[in-house]
């Protein structure tokens, strides 16, 4: 059979799946947790959720502890998950380079397909929310979103000849991520209200399936391992010791100018992550509360206007990167979520919830450029280090964001629900202020021409 080096139809499947069920396991938790606060059946019609907007009412009181509860609950879930998640990102995705990069596509789809027959059982069955502790465990020991986006970046990078068009390659890749999400998201809500909860989390298995019959049988490894399949496995003791000497290496032997080039790039990719996954995450439950009280269709248009950041983000990529230099774009990028987040802090009404898309047009342009400027500094042979590396802050900075967010989310809803969008927006001056100082300083002039592949190269010959 004739294999393929098209990674986009795997981008798509899992990412539609994944997103699909994402709101709606969060929702499923709030419904249930709605049920045992009030004793009583969830109820939503066309127009909101069942939603409390007296202040002075007892309901009220009660709606807000569903809220911090739900919150708590959700942090949790993604703490139970990080940790093995984590190890798996690392290891994977850094051993791509060597044992190829399709064990970091099919892993996080086989997890993926767990948790979904799982919710599904839970669903039908009405078990205890508890249940959903051990499925994040389990799930995480397959890797997360992290380790197959680790993996299908790393893929784009081998097969992306023109050092030049990999900014535009990877930023296609998120745009792939960001539209299919939207779509996703605007369809949870018509999945729930037409087929309910269980016949959703049966569909997204059903996709799940059908991505790791395409990803073991039809797609093409891009790393050569076929001498690699005439030699013994590797033990787990020695598969550490490469795993972990692959990443060392990538900073032992690289020219100082270019360790501390990393470094920069990376705690800005970081800190902005943080800043966007902790504020975004708050999203739905913002949306569920008074005064917006949104019912599943209204969250799903919203999930859904992303769609057109994505698109914009894209697009802002493409055409800033021909006359603009990437650290540009990541500020454009950067600025636009400010003014996005600053906008729902103080958005009480649906139409202006709906306007917060309006100033985060780009917001999304900085995560594929940071991505692009480490692939651009590392050498062909280091793509699966660095993107491993890429991964676990992934992994880690999403889990604190999440817990981070979440615990101020329950802390603060009761007086000023919009404060975490507010932090969020200030924490993006960590980025900048970093990202800052490598542009005022000798690092972006002609030593390293803010990134150009071939100056680069000549530098670590200088250098060395």
């Amino acid at each position: 059979m004739k294999k393929v080096l098209c990674v986009e139809p795997v981008i798509f499947i899992y990412t539609f799946a994944t997103s699909l069920t994402g709101p709606l396991a969060q929702q499923f938790i709030y419904r249930r947790l709605w049920e045992q606060e009030y004793n009583s059946t969830f109820v939503s019609d066309s127009n909101a959720s069942h939603c409390e907007l007296n202040k002075s009412s007892p309901s009220f009181i009660k709606q807000k502890e569903v809220q911090e509860k739900t919150s708590i609950f959700t942090m949790q879930l993604d703490l139970t998950a990080a940790i093995p998640s984590l190890i798996v990102a690392f290891v994977i995705v850094a051993n791509g380079d060597h044992q190829g990069r399709k064990r970091s596509l099919v892993l996080p789809s086989m997890g993926a397909l767990i948790a979904n027959v799982c919710l599904t059982v839970i669903s039908f069955f009405s078990l205890s929310l508890s249940v959903l502790f051990g499925v994040a465990f389990i799930t995480g020991l397959f890797g997360s979103m992290a380790t197959f986006l680790g993996g299908g970046f790393a893929f784009i990078a081998d097969v992306c000849q023109d050092e030049k068009q990999k900014t535009t390659r990877i930023a296609v890749v998120d745009l792939i991520f960001g539209v299919v999400s939207g779509l996703a998201g605007l369809s949870s809500g018509y999945f729930l209200r037409g087929i309910g909860f269980m016949w959703t989390f049966v569909t997204a298995s059903v996709l799940h399936v059908i991505n790791i019959i395409y990803i073991t049988l039809l797609l093409q490894e891009t790393v050569g391992v076929s001498e690699s399949q005439h030699q013994e496995p590797l033990s787990c003791k020695e598969l550490l010791r490469e795993t972990f000497s692959g990443v060392y290496m990538l900073f032992k032997t690289a020219p100082y100018k270019k360790r501390i080039l990393i470094f920069v790039l990376l705690f800005a990719f970081m800190t902005y992550f943080f800043t966007v996954i902790g504020g975004s995450s708050l999203f739905t439950l913002y949306e569920l509360d008074e005064p917006l009280c949104w019912n599943e269709v209204y969250i799903g248009y919203g999930a859904a206007a992303f769609t057109s950041v994505s698109l914009t983000s894209f697009l802002g990529v493409y055409l800033f990167s021909k006359c603009l230099k990437d650290i540009y774009i990541v500020f454009i990028g950067i600025f636009s979520y400010i003014g996005g987040m600053v906008m729902a802090a103080f958005a009480k009404t649906t139409l202006l919830m709906f306007l917060v898309r309006v100033p985060s047009l780009f917001c999304f342009m900085p995560v594929p450029v940071l991505r692009s400027m480490l692939s651009k500094v590392v050498l062909p042979g280091e793509q699966g280090a660095v993107f491993a590396c890429i991964a676990c802050l992934e992994v880690v900075t999403g889990t604190v964001a999440l817990s981070v967010f979440n615990i101020l989310y329950a802390a603060t809803v009761a007086w000023f629900s919009g404060f975490s969008f507010l932090l969020s927006a200030g924490l993006c001056l960590v980025p900048l202020s970093v990202l800052c100082w490598l542009l005022c300083t000798s690092w972006n002039g002609e030593d390293l021409a803010l990134l150009v592949p071939e100056e680069v190269s000549s530098i670590e010959s200088i250098d060395s």
